[in-house]
């Protein structure tokens, strides 16, 4: 399943709580619970680097003299939680994407009033700034980053675009609502008990793919020849 609307996710939040019709557990006091909900899965996301949270700024146009990002100088990617690399090539070409070396702080050797460079050697993530040394050519930049895929929702058609999302947020909603609209504690504690298996199983189905990387081994004859020719 890929896009599904807040209020599937509500209706079968009510269907665990036994309120089909949302008698009680209607849409508008279950709202505030799904983006509680919804927001909490989103930090998940992020902390497991599940590849829906991985995203690439097309061009980030930086001007010769400019020493930064997201400070005076050009604004960071909308949704930015974490940097993973940061490209660059000249501007307006098409030459490949060289990497920038990343700094906990920028060296005290590139700094100085004195240097000039054709391109930035090296950046660094300070107070939520990209700082970098300032090149003296147009540069255009490409960050790769992880970004937060929660956005608020504002009704019951608001668009949750996340795969394999309903349980987790069906589950943990109901979980919530039990709690502070029911004051069931046993009944939200078993249905966060089920928010936490359909989140397993949601985690292990993201990861997935990037387990199955093919690793080509060196035939157990072949390496036996080749030490034998050392010898």
């Amino acid at each position: 399943m890929s896009a599904i609307t807040a209020g599937q996710v509500m209706d079968r939040s009510a269907a665990l709580l036994n309120d089909t019709a949302r008698t009680i557990f209607t849409y508008t006091k279950q709202l505030e619970y799904l983006n509680t909900a919804y927001s909490e899965l989103a930090e998940k996301l992020e902390l497991n680097n599940v590849p829906v949270t991985n995203r690439t700024e097309a061009v980030i146009e930086v001007d010769a003299g400019v020493d930064n990002i997201g400070g005076d100088g050009p604004s960071l990617p909308d949704g930015l939680v974490e940097i993973q690399s940061v490209w660059q090539r000249w501007r307006s070409t098409t030459d490949s994407w060289t990497s920038i070396k990343k700094y906990d702080f920028l060296p005290p050797f590139l700094e100085g009033n004195n240097q000039t460079t054709s391109v930035i050697p090296a950046w660094a993530w300070e107070g939520q700034i990209i700082k970098f040394i300032a090149s003296n050519t147009d540069l255009d930049i490409r960050i790769e980053f992880i970004q937060n895929p929660f956005i608020t929702l504002v009704d019951a058609n608001s668009q949750i675009t996340l795969i394999n999302a309903i349980n987790p947020l069906a589950f943990r909603t109901a979980a919530l609502c039990a709690r502070f609209i029911g004051e069931n504690p046993t009944r939200a504690d078993q249905l966060d008990m089920q928010a936490e298996l359909a989140w397993d199983r949601m985690l292990g189905t993201a990861t997935k793919g990037r387990q199955s990387i093919t690793t080509r081994r060196r035939p157990f004859q072949a390496n036996y020849k080749r030490l034998r020719n050392n010898y």
